[in-house]
């Protein structure tokens, strides 16, 4: 499925990357964990996180994750968002809790192996 429909069918904001919102996705990974993410995240996969700062970008970036996931509206901080929007990471904010959002993924068929 790609992102633009994911972005179609669950309520999202895009915040950065709206550019990159044709990539396909089957995978999503849900941790708060960084190193747990750089370990068993699969590339292409949405990653659903409360983080916020600048390292949830560079690993978007270093494990080529299809997007960031920001439950209950978060916003990434300042520094983040720049270098998300230099580097075209595709950074996501919904109103729904980290719980919610995997359920909804889950229903669309994206699946977590």
């Amino acid at each position: 499925m790609l992102l633009r429909e994911i972005a179609d069918r669950i309520p999202v904001k895009v915040l950065s990357g709206a550019e990159n919102l044709q990539r396909d996705v089957r995978f999503a990974y849900m941790s708060d964990i960084l190193s747990d993410v750089m370990a068993k995240a699969k590339k292409e996969s949405l990653w659903i996180t409360n983080m916020t700062h600048m390292n949830v970008i560079a690993i978007c970036f270093f494990k080529t994750l299809a997007a960031v996931i920001l439950p209950e509206n978060l916003q990434p901080d300042e520094e983040a968002l720049a270098k998300a929007l230099e580097k075209k990471i595709v950074v996501l904010s919904t109103p729904l809790s980290a719980f919610d959002i995997a359920g909804q993924l889950y229903e669309l068929g994206i699946r977590g192996e």
